[in-house]
């Protein structure tokens, strides 16, 4: 969903807001939430709530206070306390619904010690904040080469100005612990402020850069998902999934977040399925499973020492092997289960729109042939007469 200062020019092509994630009307931010509540009135007597949502670069959120009871609206730009200085962001939620989410991510509202909200940024602080975030592009490519030149095991994915340019905040991942000491000298030596390092970790580095995902569309975790929780390879061989890192490692070189998506749907379609190291017990012999298809409900087992043979019964009918076996008793073999799910997999097709064939195009037409043939014998008949005239001349 595009907002007002994306649409298109009058020619169609796209004009896009160029805002670098500081949209004026707040319609095409990632993670934007939406105030299901901003419609609906206090009841009498009630205080509306003073805190408020503030977002700053890559979704990058935090709650301040309202203490001077400004009237905010979801889009302000806003002036926020710091440890040193202000910061500048944009409001992106308001109301009860910032009660609701304080309350999901556990944050004290009774806190004293609580930061605040200054007041709404002014044209002075806006050119101030627009200027810092020019410079972090440019910023980020020295401080990579200054990293490389002191042979450092790290790589900083992104640079952040706080809204007075008065200090940058340098996010950078590493596999192991590194010491940046001399490369804090360096940094505050060449770009004169304050420098605060912080690690992230590969989740983090791809939600704050974005991209777009082998399924094409934008990645999860820099659209809406806020919480990173761990997959394991556990996940792919529930869902059968082949166990090959490259498609199943996502950009950041971790296991996909969608591996957990549909989890709980397969292991609740998994319930109807016996255990797979559980042996069937028949006259011909002992059964051991193979492969099963959750979504068709087929398993497939293998005599011992018979391995290439595979049998296909239905999970209710390994089931009832399986009770069979438990008092001591054994079936006479898997076929007679198999013979069960005999099908004729044979298609008739009807012609209901009056086409020909659907096998017309399998054997070739003859009569191109046999035109190609006659076009080609008429053509040396003609070209031998002209060379019968010219000799008789």
């Amino acid at each position: 969903m595009a907002c007002n200062s994306c649409s298109t020019e009058q020619n169609g092509q796209p004009r896009g807001c160029k805002n670098n994630g500081t949209c004026g009307t707040d319609s095409c931010n990632k993670l934007t939430v939406f105030d299901w509540l901003s419609n609906m009135s206090l009841p009498k007597g009630e205080t509306p709530f003073n805190w408020v949502e503030v977002r700053y670069k890559n979704g990058r959120k935090d709650y301040y206070k309202n203490t001077e009871n400004l009237s905010l609206s979801i889009g302000d730009i806003v002036a926020t306390q710091a440890q040193a200085g202000h910061d500048v962001g944009m409001v992106t939620l308001t109301g009860e619904l910032v009660r609701v989410q304080m309350n999901r991510k556990k944050i004290n509202t009774n806190n004293d010690q609580a930061l605040k909200i200054y007041r709404k940024a002014s044209q002075k602080d806006i050119d101030i904040w627009c200027a810092a975030r020019e410079k972090e592009e440019p910023m980020k490519v020295k401080a990579r080469q200054f990293a490389i030149d002191l042979n450092l095991q790290m790589k900083i994915s992104d640079i952040e100005y706080q809204g007075d340019a008065s200090k940058a905040t340098f996010y950078y991942t590493a596999e192991e612990r590194v010491d940046f000491r001399e490369l804090i000298k360096v940094f505050a030596r060449e770009f004169r402020t304050r420098i605060e390092m912080k690690q992230v970790g590969f989740r983090q580095e791809a939600a704050r850069l974005g991209g777009i995902g082998s399924c094409g569309r934008e990645l999860c975790c820099s659209t809406w998902l806020t919480d990173f929780r761990s997959v394991s390879t556990s996940a792919a061989r529930y869902q059968q999934l082949s166990l090959n890192p490259l498609k199943l490692a996502g950009q950041c070189g971790k296991l996909k977040c969608c591996l957990n998506y549909e989890l709980d749907t397969y292991l609740d379609a998994l319930e109807e399925f016996p255990k797979t190291d559980i042996k069937l017990l028949t006259g011909k012999g002992t059964a051991v499973c193979q492969k099963i298809d959750i979504f068709k409900g087929f398993m497939w087992y293998a005599y011992e020492g018979e391995w290439m043979n595979w049998h296909k019964i239905t999970a209710q009918q390994a089931n009832e092997i399986i009770e069979i076996n438990k008092k001591g008793k054994s079936v006479a073999s898997l076929e007679e289960y198999v013979s069960d799910l005999m099908e004729d997999t044979k298609s008739e097709f009807e012609n209901v729109v009056g086409q020909d064939s659907l096998t017309r195009f399998d054997n070739p037409r003859r009569r191109n042939k046999r035109k190609n043939k006659r076009n080609s014998r008429n053509n040396n008949k003609r070209r031998k007469s002209q060379n019968r005239k010219n000799v008789s001349k």
